[in-house]
This record gives structure tokens, sequence and C-alpha cells, in this order.
């Protein structure tokens, strides 16, 4: 099946404007008749709950942490992206529109990516008017550094804590609403179900964290905002809580999963210290600006730092890429980072790290400056090493961090499922192969703020509110299936906790769908994942009950979920035939080592449908079209 996206036709400079005058609108006194659920309460989710309830409709979030403001969006620490060009040093929308199509390796819409650059502007705005504390200059203005995959400073920062600022940005604008009564606050909620009645979402089933009970809430459109799947690798920066149950839920019941294979590993994080670990810790990419990527020239020199002269020292980033330098974009600044590891010329522990040198920064600026700009991330950095980063280098290793895949949504956000609107991480839509850094955050609050409000109004115009409530039998069907799982997961009382599945599981994907991937490891990890599967439904040991709190119960039903996400993501990175950004396929590289695309076979969106348990598969292909940029060689030599 072909699918569209919807996009708009005609030059893409005025394609968002043109297209939001089209859509239709939903009456100023109509707004409050309608229900619409957001589940969660990250950028994505609070800024779009926040703003749908300020327009008039009637929203309830579900999240299922104690408070919306603990949200993982908190955890992202570098920046910002937009196009305000204030150090005038050449930046402009379409700079960003092709910085993000050629950082994705031309595996992304140019009509989506195009707004994300135009709205980016407004979210800046947006959020200072909200009391954001972004870092300023001297002369008042708001300040800018440098990301990787960019040439310009166009990365607005509240020193390392942008996600947490932002998201206290946004869930301030929640709790007005919250106040107001607009919206309705469910926390400690989990999504473990899509109610669809006659092909169209009407609502969601829960679970209630604290006491077990399983419960439904109807809507007239369903917006989910939960994030990515890189915790399918177990160890991984992200909170250990996210997961793909959510977006899993809607793929079972009709909503096409895009490009799952397309996740990204993030070049600088804290190497792994033992196998006691259950996450990695995520060092801001922002620490490239001014720290120094290097590793010893020889193999196997276990010297400190300091004892090895500079000539001995091989700054591979720079020497790679002269360009771009240390600011190279993320998969290909993880792939160095590994290829020099595996040569034997890694540091730290077990040979799995690389250092980040602050020290000529220091020498340059003044430790009082780089403490000013990244003092929380030195500070988090010696409380889990015990190591001062003023005085020695910093050791990373890349580590799972983001997901570019996600449910496939059209120009509109909306999914192949009518009502079932997707935000932020959980899409696909911006992103291709390869996330820039800073553009999370951006995605997050655009699609919150600034794309939501107009097109679910221009679905919630063509139908009635209210025809479909929690009386319905689809409902009823939903909260047995729940239940009837739980009770499964129960029974079992095998002699494996759910992490223990975990953790065999992230190793698998690690080792074969990780940041090299091939044909023989992908088929290698096809043959174990089901096998895995089906030990978990026999040999899981869930203790407890179903009627309480029972973090057990919860942790079983995400590793079933996983369990099976993993083999489709296998399945995706297994029939996508070349190399592109973050998906690394080992018999599609250049000769320096790049990957290689196909363009000729693999230029589309690969969206696949649930066809039930233990079948391939269903393939749907969107095409993608460049018109406004050429398709390339992506290069940052």
């Amino acid at each position: 099946m072909i699918l569209d996206g919807k996009c708009p036709t005609g030059p893409i400079q005025q394609s968002w404007d043109k297209h939001r005058q089209d859509l239709k609108l939903v009456n100023p006194a109509n707004k409050r008749k309608f229900k619409v659920l957001v589940v969660g309460t990250g950028l994505a989710g609070g800024a779009a709950a926040a703003t749908l309830g300020e327009l008039g409709y009637n929203v309830e979030a579900f999240c299922y942490q104690d408070s919306p403001r603990r949200a993982h969006s908190i955890a992202a620490q570098g920046g910002i992206n937009a196009a305000k060009n204030y150090p005038n040093d050449g930046d402009s929308i379409h700079r960003l529109f092709y910085d993000t199509i050629k950082g994705g390796d031309f595996r992304a819409r140019e009509a989506d990516v195009w707004r994300l650059a135009q709205v980016s502007n407004n979210i800046i705005d947006q959020c200072a008017a909200q009391g954001v504390p972004f870092a300023r200059e001297y002369s008042g203005y708001l300040a800018n550094r440098s990301f990787g995959g960019a040439q310009v400073s166009r990365t607005f920062y509240a020193r390392g804590q942008t996600g947490q600022q932002l998201l206290l940005g946004a869930y301030s604008a929640l709790a007005r609403q919250i106040n107001a009564g607009s919206v309705k606050m469910h926390t400690r909620r989990e999504m473990i179900d899509l109610v669809v009645v006659d092909g169209v979402a009407k609502g969601i089933t829960v679970r209630n964290l604290v006491t077990g009970e399983v419960e439904s809430h109807w809507g007239d459109a369903v917006v989910l905002c939960t994030g990515g799947y890189v915790n399918v690798f177990y160890l991984s920066t992200n909170a250990m809580g996210c997961s793909v149950t959510a977006a899993w839920a809607a793929h079972k019941k009709g909503a096409l999963m895009a490009n799952p294979c397309y996740t990204q590993i993030h070049p600088t994080c804290i190497p792994q210290s033992g196998d006691h670990q259950s996450k990695l810790t995520l060092m801001s990419e922002s620490l490239r600006n001014d720290g120094r990527i290097w590793v010893p020239k020889k193999k196997g020199d276990t010297r400190h730092p300091s004892e090895i002269p500079e000539n001995e020292r091989d700054y591979y980033l720079e020497r790679k890429y002269p360009s771009y330098g240390n600011l190279a974009p993320r998969d290909i600044a993880s792939r160095a980072a590994k290829e020099s590891c595996d040569e034997g010329r890694g540091v730290g522990a077990g040979g799995y790290g690389v250092y980040l040198d602050y020290a000529a920064a220091i020498e340059r600026l003044g430790e009082s400056t780089i403490a000013s700009r990244y003092g929380n991330l030195f500070d988090m950095y010696e409380k889990i090493t015990a190591e001062n980063a003023y005085k020695e280098p910093m050791r990373m290793y890349p580590a799972p961090h983001y997901s570019m895949g996600g449910l496939w949504v059209d120009y509109n956000c909306m999914s192949n499922v009518p009502g079932l609107f997707v935000l932020g991480e959980a899409n696909f839509s911006v992103h291709g192969a390869n996330r820039l850094g800073a553009s999370a955050l951006m995605q997050g609050l655009a699609d919150g703020y600034f794309v939501i409000p107009y097109t679910i109004a221009g679905y919630l115009a063509t139908i009635t509110p209210g025809t479909v409530k929690d009386d319905h039998p689809e409902f009823k069907k939903a909260k047995e299936d729940a239940q009837n799982r739980t009770d499964k997961l129960l029974a079992i009382n095998g002699k494996k906790t759910p992490t223990e599945f975990m953790r065999e599981l992230g190793k698998v994907m690690w080792n074969n769908v990780g940041m090299a991937r091939s044909e023989k490891s992908l088929k290698e990890a096809l043959q174990i994942i089901p096998e895995m599967r089906e030990e978990f439904w026999k040999n899981v040991k869930v203790v407890g009950s179903g009627n309480d709190f029972n973090q057990q119960l919860e942790n079983a039903g995400r590793t079933a979920d996983f369990l099976e996400f993993a083999e489709l993501m296998t399945y995706d990175a297994l029939h996508r035939d070349e190399s592109c950004g973050g998906h690394f396929r080992t018999e599609h590289q250049t000769e320096d080592g790049e990957a290689k695309r196909n363009d000729e076979d693999f230029t589309y969106v690969a969206a696949w449908g649930s066809t039930g348990a233990n079948s391939a598969p269903e393939l749907h292909k969107e095409p993608l079209k460049f018109e406004n940029v050429e398709l390339a060689v992506r290069s940052y030599k």
C-alpha cells in the first residue's frame, strides 16, 4: 500500500501558512463539546494539553508519573534549536531546514521539516514569555551555542538543564488550565490499550498504578505523546519507566509503525561501570562545544591522560571531519568512538571510553567561564564518577538515546487510524535516520504548541462530539482483554523476573541491532527473540496481585511489549538493505567507513502494519520526494 502524507503542494515556503488557512475551524462555542485525551505530559503532551485546554476544549491528560513535571523531557540537557540568527552568523529558516534534512540523511519529509524550522522561532518567544530562564549575553540578548551537524550557533539553552526549564514552563501553562477546569489530570495511569470503534480512535484503557484498577476513558480524539522506545536496549539514557507500551497498543489496533529501525546512539554518555547498572547517564552534546575528544594513538596505552603528550593523542573527530570537528553529528561521532575503542585505543575500564578534554578551553577561557556554561554537568559527572572534570578529562562512550522512528502520521500529525494523533518522539515525522542535537525539544514544543491546535480542529470539525462513550461494547472488551493479560502474567509463576528477561533482550538488541548491524546479526536476532518471547510466557515470575500497587506487574507488561516490538524493529532493519544515519549496515559503507545510502531502492518511509502474533508484518510505503534540496552524499568533512 502506498501511503499519502497529505503534504501541501506549491512553494514550501508558504506550505504551512496555506495549509492552516485551508483547515476547517471549530466554533469557540462548540469546542467545549469535544473531549480530547492527551497521553503523556512531557514537552509535547504538556504543551498540547495546555494549549488545547486554553482554546476551550475539554481535555483529559494522563501520565504514569505522580506529577506531569516528572516526564522524561526533564532530563534533556543541552538546548533547543531555533533559526533566530541572533549571532548574525548566517542562519535562516532554510538553513535549519537543510541541516535537518541532511542530518537525517535524506530520509525525512521535506514539508514536515520546513514547518518545524518555520515555527522554531515562535517556540523561543513562547518559552521566554513563560519565564524560561534562557542563558543571556551581557547585552541581554538570548545566548546561543553550537550543536552537532551545524556550522552556526542556533541552540538556546539554560545551562545544562534546558529540558527541565522548558518542561516547567509547559507545566506552569498546564497547571493553569488544570486550575481553570479545562484540563482534568490523571496521574499514575499507564495506557495499556487504544479503543477503536469502527476503525476510529474513541478512547483508551489505562491501569491505575496505585490501585491496580483498569479504567476506561472515552474521547473524541486521542493524542499520544508517550516518547520513544530505546529502552528496548535495556541500558539507555531514558528513564526506566519509558516504554513502547502505549505506541505498541495503538499499533496492534491498526496504527502503522514507521521506520522502527531508526534509533540514535548518543556519543557523550558516562561509560557503563558494571552489570549492576539499570540505565546510563547522558552528558549533554553541548559539552562538545568547548571539549576536545581524543584517544591515545598507541593501542593499550593505560597511562594517566596527563602523562600522554599532545603528539601521542589522536583528536580523531578533528582529524577525520575538519569542517565540523568535535561537532560532527551524533551518529558519525558515535561510530567514530566505537571504532577507536574496537581498535584497542579506548580508555577506562575495559577500554570502553574516549576522553572529552577541557584543558585547552579552561586555559583559553578560564575555569569560571566553563563553570558558568556547564557547571551542573561537571557536578553531575563528579557525583557519578568521583572525578573532577576541571582537572582531568571526562570519559565518554556512546549509548542508546532517542527514537527517530515511531508511529506513522500524516502532515496533520494524525495516524492512519482516524482520531489518533501522535506528537513528539512518539511519531516518526521530522528526524529521518538521525536526529540533530537540540531538535527533540524543538519538535515536542512545535507539535504541542503550534501544530496540533490547528490540525486537530480540522479533524474535529468533521465529526459529531460524544457519539461513542465508555458504555460502548469495545470499551468493555478492552477492559476484559487487559484483565485476562494480567491474570495470565500472574498465573505463570516461573523462575525469572521481568528485569532478567529485559536485560537479556537488551544485550541481544545491542549486540545485533545496535550501532552496527549486518544481515547475519539481524537474522540471528530474529531467531533468538521469538524464543525469548516463548520462554517469557512460560517462565516469568510476577509476584503480588493485580489489585494494588505492583511494579513487577508494570515491568512484566512493558517487557512483553518490548519482546514483540524488538522483532519488528529487527525486521525493519533487515528489510532496509542500506546504511543511512543511525541505521548502519556493515555491508553498506564507503571506503572510509561512512554510511552508504541506496537512494534508488530505499527513498521511502517503511510503515509496518500488524498482522497478529507470530506472523510477518505488512509493509506500507510512503515515497519521499526531494524538491527543495538535492539528494547528495552526506559529508561533514
